[in-house]
């Protein structure tokens, strides 16, 4: 959750989507996000819309203010969706968990909250359900607790494998938690281990990032996503940046590492599927947010989450205290939204799709953008297969220019 809300118009009280919406509401697929904004500690270089124990001040307040109570509001924000959704018979195919730290939450909540979409939307047999999690925010019993309820798919923020880089990302796990945490999570009978890492720390040498990959590589995860760190304005880590206190990550730096890792991703049996990430097999893939990329409907639930129903985006009030108070007097969450035109969908769909292994149909672009192919092609940025235009390694290095040679 980005830490500011687009432009847009405000929502209706009651969270009503525009009847040409509901209509046309899973079309493209149907899935449920689920913010938690509670974290142990703030990290520097984060910018989402997370808060600490002591930012939130004492317990207490209405439901949802927090952590103890934020599992009450999140599923009665879940029946206000339904209300909202009315008569859209489509079940959710995903379920995600994301923050903030949702581990933080007692596992019975989480559960409680899947429990909470399968009540209200249904779920398909074969529904992805997601939680991010911190290695030090788990144990075996959590995760075998998890597993249980109904959530089979986990992504654990390592980052790194070496201590330096942590500590200037400020994250407070041990590199040792990493191994025992997908441990756990295999003995629990999790299907699909993720792991997070970031590249480009300020500090952070070749040597450091080759041993943070085959680190992860170690714990056979089965899906690995690798990000550009991206100093955000407003955070911890630019002010640092801006003072000259640590450098600002180098463009040549982070391709050389992007390179790096998919080398060593490739060798170890991975496939590229979207810019920054790999999994093992087709299986493997985050349906969840391949979900995002190819323009499906998402109902995000919890303060500051975005939604997206065919074509109508909205997205809630951002603090928890805010969020809790709504959801208390029976009234939507949803602060703000925006119905997208037909150029804006389009656009949506060259930036997002561009990003997929499968790469972006032509006939999403307009004439002028199609003209320009030829030369992508022959910079060696793009490929044909057939009617789609996929990135080459290069293209996935360059991947914002292409986008705005696409876009004139």
């Amino acid at each position: 959750m980005p830490s500011a809300p687009p432009d847009g118009d405000p929502a209706p009280p009651d969270g009503a989507l525009p009847p040409e919406a509901v209509a046309a509401a899973g079309e493209r697929g149907l899935g449920v996000y689920v913010h938690v904004p509670f974290c142990a500690v703030r990290c520097g270089y984060c910018d989402f819309n997370t808060y600490t124990a002591a930012e939130l001040g004492r317990v207490g307040g209405p439901p949802g203010a927090s952590r103890e109570t934020y599992a009450e509001a999140a599923t009665a924000e879940l029946r206000l969706a339904r209300e909202a959704l009315a008569g859209v018979d489509r079940p959710a195919e995903t379920v995600f968990f994301g923050g903030g730290t949702p581990t933080l939450l007692a596992a019975g909540d989480l559960v409680r909250l899947v429990r909470a979409v399968d009540d209200q939307f249904g779920l398909t047999p074969d529904a992805e359900v997601t939680t991010e999690a911190n290695p030090d925010s788990v144990t075996p019993e959590s995760l075998a607790e998890l597993r249980a309820g109904g959530i089979n798919r986990i992504s654990f923020g390592m980052q790194s494998a070496v201590p330096g880089v942590l500590r200037v990302l400020d994250r407070t796990h041990d590199p040792e938690r990493v191994p025992r945490a997908v441990g756990w999570a295999r003995e629990a009978g999790f299907e699909q281990v993720s792991l997070d890492l970031i590249y480009g720390t300020p500090g952070e040498s070749v040597d450091d990032w080759r041993t943070s990959l085959e680190a992860a590589l170690a714990c056979e995860p089965d899906h690995v996503s690798a990000y550009a760190l991206i100093v955000e304005d407003g955070t911890a880590l630019a002010r640092r940046v801006n003072r000259g206190v640590v450098p600002a990550p180098d463009d040549d730096d982070l391709a050389d590492k992007y390179l790096i890792a998919d080398e060593l991703l490739s060798a170890a049996g991975f496939s590229w599927y979207e810019l920054s990430n790999w999994a093992r097999d087709e299986k493997a893939r985050c349906r969840h947010n391949l979900l995002y990329w190819r323009g499906g409907d998402w109902w995000g639930v919890g303060p500051g989450a975005h939604s997206h129903v065919a074509g109508t985006r909205f997205w809630n009030v951002r603090h928890p205290a805010a969020y809790a108070e709504r959801i208390a007097s029976g009234t939507s969450p949803a602060l703000g939204r925006e119905v997208l035109d037909a150029e804006t969908r389009r656009v949506e769909r060259v930036l997002l799709e561009s990003r997929l292994v499968e790469g972006l149909s032509l006939e999403v672009l307009d004439d002028a953008g199609r003209a320009r192919v030829p030369d992508l092609e022959a910079d060696g940025l793009v490929e044909r297969h057939d009617d789609r235009l996929v990135l080459t390694l290069r293209g996935r290095l360059l991947a914002d220019a292409v986008v705005r040679d696409l876009l004139p």
